[in-house]
């Protein structure tokens, strides 16, 4: 099921947004629809809903914007893309001619700005077909309550191409990713002040001054035609260059362990085997439980029993598959990755002695100058888990307002209640 409406993380978020953009936008009372989607919004649904959740929303089917489909002439479509010419072109396939349409009207749905030439494109050809045509402003996928990624493969190989010949392939990945981070932040309802780190490459100047642009093209008039003026939040733009030290270290969080460890494949991890031969163990247990109790226990007690039942069934069921994921963990990892992460740990203490120069065999000299760290003596910390990534160093800096103007600047006028009173987020 999709996130319950209390519940405050982006994925819940993204599905509300979602529900009142397009599905109530298109709603009628009995009315059921076909709905198509890309590559990108079937990542971005599946993401943050299930099939029960579409179906509550009077959709039949799902198909493949991409792929040859028989024609349904009495139904509706509802197109859920990307603003892509791939995507309105295959869009424009199923409405060639009034004759040969293979839905009676079609509701269609952008996640972002969708360019001129696709619209009049749109509009030349199909346009009496269209009962509905918007843009919803969601270019991400939420990961997590917290965690969304851009899903732009080549984004790394042209950023840090040495090649001259990609210059025009990385300025272009840079507008896309720009404008999706505007999504994320409209989503939100945040117009953030954009901040970025000034070393060692020019990558996050170049894409905080166009994300603070395209965030000032986006707020400039609210429905009142009034400039939206900045949030009390912060958005911070960091090249990965800035702490590559802990992109090459085992983070040793049981999701981490789990997603490094094990073959998890879309997220499903197969341990049914486990799980076959754990909860019928569990059952005879309570079934013996049972025996031993026998003549002591009243009908009304054995009622409510029964009635928990299926409860109970369900937490042993997580339980179990909770406790084998970790015992697969630990099988991966006591053999020869403990020895791994010790040797890790140690490798990131400059100051040990014999280790000063431990990662000269792994990282370029440019990317070993580190900023100052904060002293954190007093916290307590793992063993196997000492080292503190920079970007929490950062994010507590930012709170507290002691982030250095010169290091990370402004790409934009700083709002008054950016003054260390803690309201920065």
């Amino acid at each position: 099921m999709a996130p319950p409406v209390t519940e405050r993380g982006l994925k819940s978020v993204v599905w509300q947004k979602i529900r009142t953009s397009v599905f109530d936008d298109c709603k009628k009372e009995g009315e059921w629809k076909i709905m198509l989607l890309d590559e990108f919004t079937t990542k971005l649904l599946a993401s943050c809903c299930k099939m029960t959740d579409l179906l509550a929303e009077g959709i039949t089917v799902v198909e493949n914007v991409y792929k040859n489909r028989e024609p349904v002439r009495q139904m509706k479509a509802l197109y859920f893309i990307t603003p892509t010419s791939k995507s309105v072109d295959c869009f424009l396939r199923d409405f060639s001619s009034k004759s040969e349409n293979k839905y009676k009207a079609a509701y269609l749905y952008f996640t972002d700005f969708c360019p001129d030439s696709l619209f009049n494109k749109i509009k030349a050809s199909c346009s009496k077909s269209i009962r509905r045509c918007k843009e919803i402003n969601i270019s991400f996928i939420p990961l997590e309550s917290q965690v969304y990624t851009l899903d732009v493969p080549d984004a790394f190989y042209y950023c840090y191409s040495p090649d001259p010949n990609n210059a025009n392939e990385k300025d272009a990945i840079m507008e896309v990713m720009a404008e999706q981070i505007v999504t994320v932040c409209a989503t939100l309802d945040e117009n953030p002040g954009v901040r970025y780190k000034s070393k060692p490459l020019d990558n996050a100047n170049k894409l905080a001054q166009l994300v603070e642009n395209k965030l000032e093209n986006y707020y400039k008039l609210d429905e009142k035609s009034q400039i939206k003026g900045k949030t009390h939040s912060q958005l911070l733009i960091i090249d990965r260059g800035f702490d590559p030290v802990s992109t090459v270290l085992h983070e040793l969080t049981f999701q981490a362990m789990a997603y490094d460890l094990l073959p998890i494949e879309n997220d499903t991890y197969k341990i049914l085997s486990q799980l076959d031969r754990e909860i019928p163990k569990l059952m005879k247990e309570i079934s013996s439980t049972k025996k031993a109790t026998e003549g002591k226990t009243s009908l009304s007690a054995l009622a409510q029993l029964m009635k928990k039942m299926p409860h109970f069934r369900k937490q042993i069921t997580k339980q179990v598959v909770h406790l084998n994921l970790a015992e697969d963990c630990m099988n991966k990892f006591k053999p020869n990755i403990e020895k791994l992460c010790k040797t890790e740990q140690v490798c990131t203490e400059s100051e040990t002695p014999g280790y000063q120069h431990s990662w000269d065999i792994v990282l370029p000299k440019s990317q070993q100058a580190r900023p100052q760290r904060k002293d954190r003596t007093a916290e307590e910390t793992f063993q196997l888990s000492r080292w503190t990534p920079f970007i929490k160093d950062i994010m507590e800096d930012a709170i507290d307002n002691r982030l250095e103007s010169r290091e990370w600047p402004y790409c934009s006028q700083c709002p008054a209640v950016w003054n260390g009173s803690g309201a920065v987020r």
